[in-house]
This record gives C-alpha cells, structure tokens and sequence, in this order.
C-alpha cells in the first residue's frame, strides 16, 4: 500500500503539496485509497491504475449524483491519465461500524438508507448502459465459471442459463428504469460527521436498471448479516412508501437470487485467481441469503437446476466444503 510514485506532484499540482499520505484501503478491484493530510485538511486519494481500472465512470456519477442533491465525494482534482482522483473524506463512520456498535440504531440507519433509494428511484436513470437480460446472465454465470469448478462440480451450464432466462423473462417490462448503484450496501454508506446525510462510496459500475436491485445490494449484505426480519421489515418500507406490488417482490427475490450466485462466484475467483482468501469465507453467508431466494416461487427453475446440481454439502465456503 505504497502511494504511487506520481502522487507528490499530483497533489502538489491540486494545492496539497507536502501532505502526509497514509494508506486508507483497498478493495476487490485493483483500487486503493490513500488519506492525505495537510495543514489542518484531510482528503482521500483513489489510485485507479490504467489500464486495469477507469476513473471517469465514478467522476460521471458521483457529479450526478451531487447535482441532483445526493452525497457522493467532491472531487478537488484528477488526472485521468494517470487514474488518480482527490476526493472529499467522509471519515470512517460507515453504516456497518455504526449499526454493529449501536444495535439499537440499526432500525434508523437502514430506514434512512432505503429512503435515499425513495428519493433517487424519482430521477430518470443516469446515462448509463443497461442493466439488461444479457448482462444478468453473463453475471450469474461467473457462479458455474468459478465455483462450481472450485469444489469439483461438472454441472449442466446450458441448463443454468436457461433456468435463469425462464426466471428473469418478467423482469423485463416490469418497471422503467433506474439508477442502479449495483454496491449499495453497510460498508459503502457512510455517516458524514455532524450531520443526518448518508455518505455515497463504490458507485462506480452504475448501470440503469430495476429498482429492486439496490435493495438486495443493501439488504442481502453480502458482509454483514441483516436479519430477516429487518430485511422484510425494510422491503416493506420501500413498497409502502413507493406503491410496488407483488411484482416488486418477484423482482427483488429473483434479482436476490443472480446476485448471490453471481457473488459466490466472484468471491471465488477473488480467492483462487487473486490470492484474496479472505473472499471464500464470505461465501456461507452470501449462500444463506442465496437459498432464501431459491425458496421463492419464481426462481423455482432456477432452484431445481441447483437442487440436480449442487448437493448440500457443497455449498458454502469453497475452501472448506472441498476438503
């Protein structure tokens, strides 16, 4: 976690000269965030290297997003050449922190997150590319690509493919369009100090898409366990406040259930082709939600490919079930 060579000159050339730079993070990409300190300021520094990552998709909706009165980071400088970003600090309050430490603000938190999905679900889509049929399928299919040869399965991929078109057919025509976030979850949404605002991270893969989306992200948390009841509890919520109706449902089940396959399958290849495994031993949870989905009447040609599929005792951590 070495800032880049090019980061002094960078920050000298955006009024920063001289900041103290302290590694912040890294993520499941090949990202990292530095904070930089400097005469009382504090920022944050993304490093998206070209040419494995591409900044101006997060520049494009973190300038939407704020033009249209959501908190995502200002941005002070960049240098797209050289993929690096100066950002506006949020700190460290993320939803997950705050909620695991204060249980009895988990109820307020959440509730203020679905109601930020409300207000942005009333804006036309960003212009983004769609959330469509094909990239859900091409989605999902990293589970058959990554798991399923992890743990020793020889799996019927055409029967997966066909089962998730039967499943995501009425999808289609069900709702117009949003701005799907696609990473809206605890550890992305941030308290911003001294005020009520939630804070926006990680939107940089933005598509347009089914509003259900972003609720599955948020409430199928793949890194931390949300109680079934809150999760009904806050479907409800975002139903009562918006008019959905069981279509709504449908949708939220059936996208729950590509995007927990779809996260099985990347965490696994974080762990076998990244060397991150960490990833794997996130998957018995992303599993519980998975199968939850799969009990759910529209994804049931989806749940009878997983039950000709994949035996029981072969889902969960890919690093332990194989053993």
């Amino acid at each position: 976690m070495n800032p880049p060579p090019s980061a002094p000159d960078f920050l000298a050339a955006n009024g920063w000269g001289g900041a103290e730079i302290v590694p912040l993070a890294g993520d499941a990409s090949f990202r990292r965030y530095f904070r930089v300190f400097a005469e009382g300021r504090q920022a944050v520094l993304m490093d998206a290297p070209p040419p494995h990552e591409d900044p101006r998709p997060f520049l494009d909706i973190a300038r939407w997003l704020t033009d249209r009165g959501f908190a995502a980071p200002r941005i002070y400088g960049e240098d797209l050449g050289q993929g690096l970003v100066l950002l506006e600090d949020f700190g460290d309050a993320r939803l997950k922190e705050t909620a695991e430490a204060a249980p009895e603000s988990e109820l307020r938190l959440y509730t203020s997150a679905i109601d930020l999905l409300v207000e942005l679900h009333k804006h036309e889509a960003a212009p983004v590319d769609p959330y469509d049929r094909a990239v859900y399928q091409r989605e999902a299919a990293l589970f058959t690509e990554w798991y399923c040869p992890a743990v020793g399965l020889d799996v019927d991929v055409e029967g997966y493919a066909a089962a998730w078109d039967a499943a995501l057919a009425p999808l289609q025509a069900s709702h117009a369009p949003v701005t799907v976030l696609r990473d809206y979850h605890a550890e992305n949404i941030m308290l911003i100090e001294g005020s009520e605002t939630l804070g926006l991270l990680d939107f940089q893969d933005a598509l347009a898409g089914h509003p259900a989306y972003d609720l599955v992200s948020l409430l199928q948390d793949a890194r931390r366990d949300v109680d079934s009841a809150l999760e009904t509890a806050m479907l409800d919520r975002y139903k009562r406040i918006t008019g959905a109706g069981d279509a709504f449902d449908v949708a939220y089940h059936v996208l729950g259930g590509q995007r927990n396959a779809k996260i099985i399958g990347i965490f696994t290849r974080l762990w076998k082709r990244d060397g991150k495994p960490r990833y794997a031993g996130l998957c018995p949870l992303v599993w519980t939600y998975l199968e939850r989905d799969l009990a759910h009447p529209a994804l049931r040609p989806v749940a009878d490919w997983f039950a000709a599929n994949v035996p029981a005792e072969l889902r969960g951590d890919p690093m332990v079930v194989t053993e």
